[in-house]
């Protein structure tokens, strides 16, 4: 299951720097207008499970509210890409909303395929807001068992002699 998530260190550098500077309220920002921010960009990140078995490994994707038809799954070039957006409903006039805590905008989450999984192989359900992607391993990569047949003769051990004869490097001589 290794390399299944494209890892970039200053990226999660970089996020966890913007993490901390909101928190301690630095570069302007109050935390009254951090929420306001994020709900700006748009950026959050649905919750992923990735499962190893035998022959497959599963990758679930947590999307509630959303529908098959909001999400897009892609491989190209060992990547297996997941993409989607949802969107404000808006506001009416005649309400006001004290606190809005779910995220809305795009994602994309992108995840590098391993060399056992076959491309070919790749089957996705999305069933009470979860996204499944069931993921085929190559059957060359698939642990099996090999059978073991008994050898032909009586079951006494033979041996066999080997003559070795190494060169010296003089010729017609022999150590």
């Amino acid at each position: 299951m290794n390399g299944m998530v494209r890892w970039d260190p200053f990226q999660e550098l970089q996020t966890w720097s913007d993490r901390m500077s909101r928190l301690l309220g630095s570069e302007g920002r109050t935390p009254a207008r951090r929420d306001e921010e994020n709900f700006a960009t748009g950026s959050w990140v649905p919750p992923v499970d990735i499962v190893e078995g035998k022959d497959r490994i599963q990758l679930k994707v947590e999307l509630p509210g959303f529908k098959e038809d909001q999400v897009q799954l892609t491989v190209e070039d060992g990547l297996l890409t997941v993409r989607g957006e949802r969107k404000f409903e808006g506001e009416k006039k005649d309400e006001n909303y004290h606190r809005i805590e779910r995220s809305y905008g795009t994602f994309v989450r992108s995840f590098t395929l391993p060399r056992t999984v076959d491309p070919n192989g790749i089957q996705a359900t999305f069933s009470d807001g979860i996204l499944s992607v069931e993921m085929a391993k190559r059957e060359e990569t698939r642990p099996r068992q090999i059978q073991i047949k008994a050898g032909q003769g009586d079951g006494a051990p033979h041996k066999k002699e080997i003559d070795v004869q190494r060169e010296t490097g003089s010729k017609g001589s022999r150590p």
